[in-house]
């Protein structure tokens, strides 16, 4: 049966009769879940397993935004609360280092929790690097101000995952820290020249391209491309991320739902495999809205499937040994001191 090559969320904390239906037929490559779908860790396993068994593939990806802070879909009391990008980057040590493991930590410790439920790939890092005046959508979720910092926190923070059997998604590439606008409400517009785009912007996503799975910024970058928003760009999907920053993983894009983007779901899932993205996201569970999204999604194939099978490869089996009793008290220590 094909697979499509797309991510679907769902409605609630069960699958109702029509999803099921909907979700064997359609066969889309993984799926997503929000906080509408999370009670305790049973309720969330048996979900995950209904999904996959939808789509008959034990290894379908199913996704998350587990970053901590204000993006945080498990929490308390079945989950502990995690720490927004920012507190790594702002832990004291007179080690340099120390930022790096903590923020290395913090992220296997989230893989620990991801796992032990179903959920196979986290929507982390964060790899924006936040500019003055820009909206505070991005805001606290940054590791740090410069694009040094962001990409050392990012990469051990991907690392993390990748070491309990997760994988990450670096986001939102080629970056959405200058935005001015919440792309969940209307379409950002950036103004910067690509020079600046190249030595603050990018380079996070340059440094990281090694990680498996990319999620695109629904934000236009006049310099580079004035219409269009990255995600339906060919220009800043091939010129920038496939060339300039050299990306060859997988790439997604953000949700195809979101206020940015204009014309109807289907309008947007055909403009943004146009552009050369290799999955689409949709993700609030709306059935009509999804099936639009499915009809305009072309099978998995080609370069897109290689780059799907390389992912899912990347996810250990033997994940790296972890007390997390042990490991929640050196984060919470480390943690303690950041104002």
């Amino acid at each position: 049966m094909i697979t499509r090559a797309f991510i679907a969320g769902c409605s609630s904390q069960e699958l109702t009769p029509d999803e099921i239906a909907f979700f064997r037929e359609a066969n889309p490559w993984g799926f997503i879940l929000f906080r509408r779908n999370i009670d305790n860790p049973a309720q969330v396993k048996a979900l995950c397993d209904a999904l996959r068994d939808t789509v008959g593939r034990a290894d379908a990806p199913i996704l998350i935004d587990q970053e901590g802070g204000r993006v945080q879909r498990m929490g308390p009391p079945h989950w502990p609360k995690y720490p927004p990008g920012r507190s790594y980057g702002q832990v004291h040590s007179n080690d340099p280092l120390v930022q790096r493991e903590i923020a290395r930590l913090g992220a296997r410790l989230i893989a620990h929790d991801l796992r032990s439920v179903g959920i196979t790939v986290d929507c982390l890092p964060v790899l924006d690097v936040p500019s003055s005046g820009s909206h505070d959508i991005i805001g606290d979720r940054a590791y740090g101000k410069t694009a040094e910092q962001v990409a050392v926190l990012g990469r051990a923070a991907a690392e993390g995952l990748l070491a309990g059997g997760v994988l990450p998604v670096i986001k939102h590439m080629p970056g959405h820290g200058r935005a001015g606008a919440d792309s969940h409400l209307s379409l950002p517009v950036v103004d910067a020249s690509r020079e600046a785009l190249e030595t603050h912007d990018f380079k996070p996503f340059r440094m990281l391209t090694d990680m498996p799975l990319a999620m695109t910024a629904h934000v236009v970058y006049t310099a580079i491309d004035p219409e269009r928003p990255a995600t339906t760009s060919p220009t800043v999907i091939h010129d920038i991320i496939r060339g300039h920053i050299g990306y060859q993983g997988l790439v997604m894009s953000d949700d195809l739902s979101m206020e940015a983007l204009s014309g109807s779901l289907r309008e947007r899932a055909e403009a943004a495999f146009a552009a050369g993205c290799d999955v689409g996201l949709h993700c609030n569970g709306k059935m009509e809205e999804m099936s639009a999204v499915a009809e305009a999604a072309p099978a998995l194939e080609g370069e897109a499937l290689r780059r799907a099978a390389a992912a899912l490869q990347r996810i250990t089996h033997d994940p790296e040994p972890l007390d997390p009793v042990d490991a929640r008290a050196r984060l919470d220590a480390a943690l303690a001191m950041v104002a």
